[in-house]
């Protein structure tokens, strides 16, 4: 365990991100090589995977509901210094795991099909992202295990077991895509479903690895079979605080299923470019958002302990460090595109979206970073629901205008990612609110009491002669 009250808060913010950011880059280049491999079936197979792939933000709402209520509460009880409640937290978040992850299987069998015939734009495209799907979903459940082990970790200041996994288990996937997508050396391949199987293979011995990692190495939080029974009480604790988190991924899902029932009308080639650019985009904003990331544990534990100033401090400091890192990344996306997006597709035409996308949508990385460092506090402050507020927000405000457009004369694909920017910008503004009056909402009593120290103590009143 390591105790994040205390220190430079950048040097903690700098120590945790590297391996963040490692460990997220590695799951996205896992993507793009999918998408990469699946490239050489044809666009159809490509906007099969992309749009599949959407289906994720539904299941990673799942994951947060999990991942951000353990991990807030793990981070305040070590900021507490409670050890038994971390544990608890712990053990309990592992049971909803088993929980949500076969209703993710069950799900994911029974509503694949469905799913895809409501966004693809032709039958090839359909019969792809079902098939990839199937296949996926093994991944997609054994990743609530994971995300409960890496959010305790994390909340305890330990990053880099995780980061070792996600790499191990990203390598394996990159190893077995040639081989079960194209059949290299092999002579039997796959296609789409080896895409889904090389990742579910891969997060399966990624679980593994934790598992012992945390019966032979971990300490501060471990299993314990005694606890493993569900408790109501504390099953609600972690959703009350996960649910709005998860809330703000199922928005996003909502938010790419309107732009993929929008680009229908445009063709494949459309929606193969658009998820082509949305990986590339995902890929750069890792740095800022491994920064954000790093902040969660960092105020979780030091709201534990009661410590306003150094909570303040936590988001102002990673604020500035995300938009340095955005900035950077943007004038990249605007000046030299094609270092990011070469080799993923021989169409011209798909290639051709995917520079236009990435060129416009690259303009709102700067509101973006301050998005995920608004959201980060809200994790660690133990209150998500101010984040969905802001999630909802950039939905409707994006994708009513969205739908509209889309049935006038003259509608072109540019005006999907110029609402994109609009709405984006509205949502980081909405969130910079939201959290100021979060904090005067909880710190208004150590503020008060600040202000009392540093006012001094109050002269007795002076009283006139008799």
């Amino acid at each position: 365990m390591k105790d994040l009250t205390h220190g430079s808060i950048v040097r903690h913010i700098l120590i945790m991100t590297p391996p963040i950011m490692a460990g997220m880059i590695s799951i996205m280049v896992c993507q793009l090589v999918d998408l990469y491999f699946v490239s050489g079936l044809g666009g159809a197979a490509v906007a099969g995977v992309a749009a599949a792939g959407n289906a994720g933000f539904l299941v990673n709402g799942l994951m947060q509901v999990l991942g951000v209520g353990a991990g807030a509460l793990i981070a305040h009880a070590v900021g507490r210094k409670d050890r038994p409640d971390a544990n608890l937290v712990f053990n309990q978040g592992m049971v909803l795991s088993v929980l949500f992850a076969l209703l993710t299987l069950v799900a994911g069998a029974a509503l694949s099909r469905a799913y895809m015939r409501s966004i693809a734009a032709d039958q090839a495209t359909i019969e792809a992202g079902t098939t990839y799907l199937l296949w996926f979903m093994p991944a997609l459940a054994l990743q609530f295990a994971t995300q409960v082990m890496g959010a305790a970790l994390r909340a305890t200041g330990i990053v880099r077991p995780i980061m070792l996994v996600q790499a191990l288990a990203v390598a394996i996937n990159i190893a077995l895509a040639p081989v079960l997508i194209s059949g290299w050396g092999t002579g039997h391949a796959l296609g789409v479903a080896g895409a889904g199987l090389a990742s579910s293979i891969a997060v399966a011995v990624g679980v593994l690895m934790l598992l012992v990692h945390f019966r032979k190495v971990e300490r501060y939080v471990a299993f314990n079979a005694a606890q493993w029974r569900p408790q109501p009480r504390h099953l609600m604790r972690i959703l009350n605080v996960g649910l709005p988190a998860g809330g703000e991924f199922a928005m996003m899902f909502i938010f790419m299923a309107v732009v993929y029932y929008v680009l229908r009308d445009f063709g494949a080639a459309a929606q193969a470019g658009f998820g082509i650019g949305q990986r590339v985009l995902g890929l750069i904003h890792m740095p800022a958002l491994a920064i954000a990331l790093a902040a969660a544990p960092i105020a979780g534990q030091n709201f534990g302990a009661a410590n306003a100033a150094r909570v303040r401090e936590t988001f102002v400091k990673t604020a500035l460090l995300t938009s340095v890192v955005a900035v950077g990344f943007m004038i990249l996306a605007q000046l030299k595109p094609e270092l990011l997006l070469a080799g993923f597709s021989n169409d011209r035409e798909t290639m051709e979206i995917a520079f236009l996308f990435l060129r416009i949508i690259s303009l709102n990385m700067v509101a973006q970073g301050l998005i995920f460092t608004c959201s980060s506090m809200f994790q660690g402050l133990g209150n998500t629901r101010p984040v969905l507020v802001s999630s909802v927000t950039r939905v409707f405000t994006y994708s009513l205008p969205a739908l509209w457009l889309s049935t006038r004369p003259g509608f072109r694909i540019e005006h999907v990612w110029y609402l994109s920017i609009a709405a984006t910008t509205l949502q980081a503004g909405l969130s910079l609110w939201l959290l100021r009056r979060e904090f005067g909402k909880r710190f208004a009593s150590q503020d008060q009491a600040a202000a009392s120290v540093e006012a001094g103590p109050v002269a007795p009143p002076v009283r006139a002669p008799a």
